[in-house]
């Protein structure tokens, strides 16, 4: 039967085997090798559960759990997630049957078994998050932790602020249950349409285009421009960029990582 090492065998093991812990945060993104150095003698950072004020301790993240502020920290080089602005007229998958193109025509085979997380319709546009870590994409993904969206939509009409408040308080019922938006503003306006921002946590199939189909305000144009705490940003249409080991880290944090 395999030794069980206790906690105090694998931290002396890992003197030797680690590699020192303001390292670590460093590559993870947590700032400079002095920052890290002061956020574990500012006792912020726990090793295995237990607080960790040393600098010279070692640790291996492949047996050992490192926390800083609460957070897990989690570190793969061969991991890697990206932001990408999807076009109108692009499947949100990898292949199609029918030829149409894909996220793989804009990202190639750059990244191994990369994928997206989450959907956008073939008739909108904007950031879709894809990555290669299987346990980040499954928690962004898991309805339990409904990340909150942001999006760009252009309606039909004139929009009065009585609707978006109604949306907010009372929210819509659509076949599939009653939801309400998170926020809603009014960009701009004119005779025959308006410019709204809505923010919302569902994922659900074409959740916008039905909230608005559904009080007589059909979608023209939808843009999402945010997921949690990452933005499309500058990101051109049909262009993606690498995810910081600090974005990363914030959108593990969201979801509970």
């Amino acid at each position: 039967m395999p030794h069980a090492y206790t906690r105090a065998e694998r931290a002396h093991s890992n003197q030797d085997e680690g590699v020192r812990l303001q390292k670590i945060l460093a590559q993870a993104g947590f700032g400079s090798r002095r920052k890290c150095e002061e956020m574990i003698t500012e006792g912020r950072v726990e090793v295995d559960g237990e607080l960790t004020t040393e600098l010279g301790t070692r640790v291996d993240l492949g047996r050992q759990e490192v926390r800083v502020d609460g957070s897990r920290v989690r570190l793969n080089p061969n991991h890697v997630t990206l932001a990408l602005n999807k076009p109108r007229k692009v499947l949100s998958a990898m292949d199609d049957p029918k030829g149409r193109y894909t996220l793989s025509d804009i990202v190639g085979d750059k990244y191994d078994r990369i994928f997206h997380m989450g959907r956008l319709d073939y008739d909108s546009e904007g950031l879709i998050l894809m990555t290669n870590d299987g346990e980040l994409s499954e928690h962004v993904m898991h309805p339990r932790y409904e990340v909150q969206k942001t999006y760009i939509a252009t309606v039909e009409g004139r929009i009065g602020g009585n609707i978006c408040r109604r949306l907010v308080t009372q929210g819509v019922n659509l076949d599939d249950g009653l939801i309400r938006l998170d926020r809603c503003a009014i960009i701009d306006s004119s005779r025959d349409q308006t410019i709204v921002k809505v923010v919302l946590h569902s994922g659900k199939n074409r959740i916008v285009r039905r909230i608005f189909d559904a009080v007589g305000y059909p979608v023209r144009r939808l843009v999402r421009t945010q997921i949690g705490p990452i933005k499309l940003g500058e990101i051109k249409p049909g262009a993606y960029r690498v995810l910081s080991q600090a974005e990363v880290r914030a959108l593990s944090k969201e979801v509970g990582l």
